[in-house]
């Protein structure tokens, strides 16, 4: 790891370990799925970063968390090998106090091409997930949802939880917040029939340091264009609108709706005022990232529908919920570039 990337890295950790929240974790066993994803990774990496923290990380490959925590292994770390749908649910020796279900699809273009098995691998990791939870007698299940549940609203208003939604369940590329929201009313059947204590974080769209090089996402596409100096180009309009959130932010949020949520709520999480089109965010990263050594041109598709993009939104979500509970987030829109940007 070169010298800035780990510089940026570090930052992140230290800020993540000075949380209140992680004096308040040592003793207990944490489950989370997804551990290597981008923003399980983040979160598995600071707790095992605080002392008397112990982590139980599911994940698929093995080789791959290994070579992610390598460097962090000790009795606090252990992995759990298994696809999120075929995850073991009995009851460990060990006391496990809380699981974070991170596990999920993120591929847009997988969405429209794979919509069955996005669906199955939504709804069959999270009722195993909530299975095991019930068996192991948690603290609490903290489930990542995703703002898309609220659907393309039209307007710029606020978008709180109680929001309503216009998902159109005929188009394939609904199966990624239909899902979404058919495992919001698992976690809250599984609390109503079983006690179990679920809570759900709702998160915008979420980047930082940790993102692949060859992340299909819009945001990793305009990092790529800073770093090989070539111009961005929109597939779109760029008139979808909505708010972002930068990684160890998103990682925050979920310690804080973890340990200060209430059970059976649903939390929205994003930086409210990255709120901006996405051709205002591309305007941005060419001039502060590039600065302005490349352009902006828009060559849009007839039907962008068919590379995985959702239909056209201002998505203006309302956190003051989350923020009532001492959440705060530390990262503008263009220093979670810079810092992506460094890592990448």
């Amino acid at each position: 790891m070169d010298l800035q990337k780990k510089a940026v890295f570090l930052e992140d950790m230290e800020r993540l370990c000075a949380l209140p929240e992680m004096k308040e974790l040592e003793g207990r066993t944490v489950l989370v799925t997804g551990a290597t994803g981008l923003i399980g990774q983040t979160l598995v990496s600071a707790l095992l970063r605080s002392p008397g923290i112990r982590v139980i990380a599911c994940v698929r490959d093995e080789e791959k968390a290994r070579r992610m925590f390598g460097s962090l292994e000790s009795g606090n770390l252990q992995l759990m090998v298994a696809d999120i749908a075929s995850m073991p649910v009995q009851k460990l020796p060990q006391q496990v106090d809380y699981v974070i279900h991170a596990a999920s699809q993120t591929s847009s273009r997988a969405f429209v091409d794979q919509p069955v098995e996005t669906i199955f691998t939504a709804i069959d990791g999270t009722r195993r997930a909530l299975e095991f939870a019930k068996n192991n007698a948690v603290r609490c299940f903290l489930y990542l949802s995703t703002m898309e549940v609220y659907g393309a609203p039209s307007g710029d208003e606020k978008i709180d939880e109680g929001h309503g939604t216009n998902l159109d369940t005929m188009q394939p590329r609904s199966c990624y917040p239909e899902s979404k929201r058919l495992c919001e009313i698992l976690c809250a059947s599984w609390q109503k029939e079983y006690g179990v204590p679920v809570r759900v974080l709702r998160l915008t769209q979420t980047f930082g340091p940790g993102v692949r090089y060859d992340d299909g996402r819009v945001f990793a596409e305009f990092a790529r264009c800073v770093l090989e100096k070539r111009d961005i180009v929109l597939k779109t309009d760029g008139s979808t609108c909505r708010s972002y959130l930068y990684t160890a932010d998103a990682a925050s949020a979920i310690l804080t709706v973890l340990l200060r949520g209430r059970d059976g709520e649903a939390y929205n999480a994003a930086n409210e005022e990255t709120y901006c089109s996405i051709r205002q965010m591309a305007e941005l990263v060419a001039e502060r990232c590039a600065q302005g050594r490349i352009g902006v041109r828009i060559e849009a598709e007839e039907d962008p529908s068919k590379l995985g993009f959702a239909p056209t939104l201002h998505m203006n979500l309302d956190t003051s919920k989350l923020r009532a509970l001492g959440w705060k987030p530390s990262r503008d829109l263009a220093q979670a570039y810079q810092r992506m940007i460094l890592s990448m």
